[in-house]
């Protein structure tokens, strides 16, 4: 069976210039079956449809919040009460797991310096890590991986790109090269554009768990939300990793 791990960003993972009220950079994994994704895909297309009255409208984490551009429609407070009851039930009963990877910036340069600049490179191994250890725990054969990443610039996603054909000659700390190619695990980036739904489930979980991250303690609904969809093992949360 096909799976998915659609990966989006939350922060800036550049390490020379830092925002004090967002210190951390995250990538936060939604890892689904190909199945369950159509699902997800079609209820997605559904609010769009019915909203804007067509599938074009890209989620955007930040556009909502803000009410900007499309979604300048919530201002209206009816359709902005349908439209979260109707993204909220999608988001909380639709399968799929979430595997998210944080660096806190100012702990990483007390201990790294500002020179090391392969954060987003860590992030994403940690993200492939647990999301082969969650594929593992399904006990089925012939799952193959694909990990879809929105493209951010040529010299980006080459670096990238470079990056994870290293983890696949070698592994990584914790998973061999053997059980990664088991998977058939290959990656793809895909433009904003392009309106895939998987990318904007995975950016509308980036920025609430990010704020978890800085902000542990502070009242964060949409967190809330997503919070039972990481993956867990032996009843622990092992799909938020914090780092250092």
């Amino acid at each position: 069976m096909k799976h998915y791990l659609f990966i989006d960003e939350s922060g800036d993972h550049g390490l020379t210039s830092l925002n004090p009220d967002f210190p951390v950079f995250l990538l936060c994994g939604v890892l689904v079956s190909e199945v369950d994704y159509h699902q997800i895909r079609e209820k997605f297309n559904i609010i769009k449809s019915t909203l804007w009255g067509q599938k074009e409208v890209i989620f955007h984490s930040r556009d909502i919040r803000k009410c900007d551009k499309e979604f300048a429609i919530l201002f209206d407070l009816e359709k902005k009460k349908w439209f979260y009851e109707k993204l909220n039930k999608v988001i909380v009963e639709q399968p799929y797991t979430l595997i998210a990877s944080a660096i806190r910036k100012i702990e990483y340069i007390q201990r790294f310096g500002k020179l090391s600049n392969d954060v987003y490179e860590m992030a994403l191994s940690f993200i492939i890590e647990r999301s082969v250890f969650y594929l593992d725990s399904l006990e089925m054969k012939n799952i193959e991986l694909e990990i879809i990443i929105e493209k951010r610039g040529k010299k980006e996603d080459k670096r990238l790109e470079e990056h994870f054909q290293r983890l696949l000659s070698r592994g990584t700390g914790y998973v061999s090269e053997e059980r990664l190619k088991a998977y058939g695990v290959r990656i793809s980036f895909k433009s904003k554009k392009e309106n895939i739904n998987g990318l904007q489930l995975a950016d509308l979980a980036a920025y609430p768990s990010a704020r978890y991250v800085i902000e542990p303690n502070r009242a964060n609904p949409a967190f809330d939300l997503i919070y039972p969809k990481f993956y867990r093992q032996n009843g622990k949360v092992y799909g938020l990793k914090i780092y250092p």
